[in-house]
């Protein structure tokens, strides 16, 4: 029997991740910020290395290849830079090889699209310098861009994979902001990047550059056009950000003190939307602009801004893409999956395996794992064996209850996709606010995601789309609306996950849901609390339930509520 072939791939930007290939194949995965519960965490990557290597039963001296990806820092990754030295050295008995950030990017899109060719567009804040990047050749380079090192980092980049290759298109970059200036917003990355407004922006309304998933949420609740200067110049295929426009009206302060959230809400909620309105105008501008360059039909997308669900609904209906892939871990938690495929399909020159789709590539935890979890909280939790858990969870979301729902390997990415998830009766008028005030303890404006059975999808949501991942933003019916509104948002908006395998727990759950409710439709929220990444070990998931309102928490087929 042939000795398996494994590649490691792993990223050290921030949201740091390690994957394991096995024979080509994704054999487990897992974000940094999972094991060492700081939200985004990066740098360092042995916590995450060493779960891959634990799950896979092997050590380092198993492997044949590893590939990493930093931020900035390519030509040497430095231990000092990264908390601590790192598991493997120089000495090591397989080759190293380091690539560059879009590049990884986009081969963590080829890696699991269900393309056998394709389109590849990243974009995201600010990846590689320009005199670090491995993916120049054959590709447009506007004349604008100035090679000297440390200038100029990657903003957009578009490919074609040819099923074996992955060759460059055309790369735009911008140049890097190095300049902060007190008593002005800045833009943390590159100048003229969609992803560094989109940061700079979710940081001036909340005091922080990662919350731009709150962001999105929050400009539906803007007013359309109350401003009506460009923040984002079009021309000649690039993205420009007018940086007058922008300090003329992102006006200090913006903190807490002098400016509280709550009291000036209105005005956060109309510059969060003036900023997604622009940034839509910009990826629809840049998507039909690469499209009229390359016209082929399917199109796979990566980088931070295909985080942006209401703009990928738009880009997917609007630009000319018959067929569209959004990379679920499209932010830097992707890294480490690309630089696995890129070390298989491109260094070992192995046949790309069509991915199954799944995103679910954390560890099961064993029973003995579960039961020791358990008993550490024992005088504080009543726990049953269920002889039917869909049907008895089933019964007690019928009943009102609210659930921790935690079943086999984590999902890796931003969503909980009914493996560490947070279930409610989306029938309940009052379930958002207690679910963000009493469980999750965030925003009260931020809205819940809605699971469906895929074969349902066109009964309650207006275009059907197909949304395995939750990256994507249909519209309910109006018939609808006041039926479920815990998962409408206030514009009639749902970031829809739809379920097809029938395999999986939460499809069977979704099913025997439907037979005892009538509706096939569940509130589905990722399983932690603001600032708090998602639990990934059955102790994680008892302490949090202990410390919240959850009613029940279902541990593979283990039914338990507090004494």
């Amino acid at each position: 029997m042939n000795k398996p072939v494994y590649v490691l791939g792993t990223g050290l930007s921030h949201d740091g991740s390690a994957c394991l290939l096995k024979d080509g194949i994704i054999h487990v995965a897992i974000e940094k910020e999972r094991l060492s519960r700081i939200k985004h965490d990066g740098g360092n990557d042995s916590m995450a290395v060493q779960y891959c290597l634990d799950a896979a039963g092997i050590t380092l001296n198993d492997l044949s290849l590893l590939v990493q990806c930093a931020n900035f820092e390519k030509d040497e990754i430095r231990p000092d830079q990264y908390k601590g030295l790192r598991l493997f050295s120089s000495s090591n008995p397989f080759p190293i090889v380091t690539i560059s950030h879009h590049l990884a990017h986009a081969w963590s899109a080829v890696g699991t699209c269900p393309f056998d060719q394709c389109n590849v567009m990243v974009i995201d804040g600010c990846g590689s310098f320009y005199h670090q990047c491995d993916d120049l050749e054959g590709a447009i380079i506007p004349s604008h861009v100035n090679s000297e090192p440390g200038l100029y980092g990657e903003k957009d980049s578009f490919y074609f994979f040819d099923g074996k290759d992955l060759q460059p298109l055309y790369k735009d970059f911008s140049i890097i902001n190095y300049r902060q200036q007190a008593g002005q917003v800045y833009l943390p990355t590159s100048n003229h990047s969609i992803g560094g407004l989109y940061s700079m922006a979710s940081q001036y309304c909340f005091g922080d550059f990662d919350d731009a998933g709150k962001l999105m949420g929050l400009a539906p609740y803007g007013k359309k056009g109350v401003y009506q200067e460009q923040l984002l110049l079009l021309k000649d295929g690039h993205v420009w950000v007018d940086e007058e426009v922008m300090h003329r009206h992102f006006t200090l302060p913006a903190d807490p003190i002098g400016r509280p959230f709550q009291d000036h809400f209105q005005y956060y909620a109309n510059i969060a939307r003036w900023v997604q309105d622009e940034a839509e105008k910009a990826l629809h501008y840049i998507f039909k602009q690469r499209h009229q360059l390359h016209p082929f039909p399917k199109l796979c997308y990566a980088g931070g801004v295909a985080l942006n669900a209401v703009a990928n609904s738009k880009i997917y209906r609007q630009t000319g893409f018959e067929q569209f892939y959004m990379e679920p871990a499209a932010g830097d938690n992707g890294l480490a999956i690309g630089c696995a495929f890129y070390g298989w399909i491109k260094h070992l020159q192995q046949d790309r395996i069509i991915h199954n789709g799944n995103t679910c590539f954390g560890i099961t935890y064993s029973p003995d794992t579960i039961e020791q979890a358990l008993a550490q909280y024992r005088d504080k939790l009543h726990c049953e064996e269920s002889g039917n858990i869909y049907s008895d969870t089933a019964a007690l979301l019928l009943n009102g209850k609210t659930i921790g729902w935690f079943q086999d390997g984590c999902e890796f990415g931003p969503r909980a996709l009914g493996r560490r998830s947070i279930l409610a009766d989306p029938r309940n008028k009052d379930i958002q606010n207690h679910i963000n005030s009493r469980i999750k303890f965030r925003e009260d404006f931020r809205p819940f995601a809605p699971a469906v059975l895929d074969e349902d999808k066109d009964l309650y949501f207006q275009y059907g789309l197909t949304s395995p991942y939750m990256i994507l933003v249909d519209q309910i019916k109006d018939e609808w609306k006041e039926i479920m509104p815990g998962i409408v948002h206030v514009d009639g908006s749902c970031r829809v996950q739809t379920v097809a395998d029938k395999k999986e727990p939460f499809y069977q759950l979704l099913e025997e849901w439907k037979r005892q409710s009538g509706i096939s439709v569940l509130l589905n929220t990722s399983f932690n609390k603001k600032g708090m990444p998602i639990v990934e070990t059955p102790g994680e998931a008892i302490s949090f339930f202990l410390h919240c309102s959850l009613d029940v928490l279902v541990i593979g087929n283990r039914i338990i509520t507090k004494s």
